[in-house]
């Protein structure tokens, strides 16, 4: 009879959650090892790279408080993250937002659009909107087929150079 996959509890989603939306200092998101490391490190509660990714995945799902307590600490969440929907939630987004503001282009973004009015700052959130259809109709067009990339995503053509 074949294994089935556990399924994703609350706690676990939000455990790999954290691994999703937070990121290390040079933007890479961490490890198993590394969380579990700098838990075991910051601690002193055993904590191994396979009970982590056992808690991310649901295969455990029971965690001792010693252990969210480390997990909060690590990635800087308050421990009522794992057990709060609400404030779990309002917690994830303001980690994807610090993720997005980490991306000097989004960040150049926000800082220039500080002070707008509110309908100006509509009209700039319609703008993002009606770009960001038009990429992904241009990738979905690249991907379907279509033997050429796109001009902007082609190399610049060398010059002729009739040495020989």
């Amino acid at each position: 009879m074949a294994e089935t996959e556990p399924t994703p509890t609350s706690l676990s989603r939000r455990i790999d959650g954290l691994f999703r939306l937070a990121r290390r200092p040079d933007g890479l998101p961490f490890s198993n090892e590394e969380v579990a490391t700098a838990c075991r490190e910051a601690t002193g509660v055993s904590f191994s790279t396979t009970y982590l990714w056992q808690l991310r995945t649901g295969r455990r799902n029971n965690p001792t408080k010693r252990h969210l307590e480390a997990l909060a600490d690590h990635f800087e969440v308050p421990v009522s993250y794992f057990f709060d929907d609400e404030h779990g939630a309002k917690i994830a987004a303001e980690i994807e937002l610090l993720g997005a503001l980490r991306d000097a282009g989004v960040r150049s973004v926000a800082l220039r659009a500080v002070g707008l009015s509110s309908e100006a700052l509509g009209t700039v959130s319609d703008l993002i909107d009606v770009i960001a259809v038009r990429e992904a109709a241009a990738r979905r067009a690249r991907g379907a087929g279509e033997d050429r990339p796109a001009a902007e995503d082609r190399p610049a053509a060398e010059p002729f150079d009739d040495r020989v």
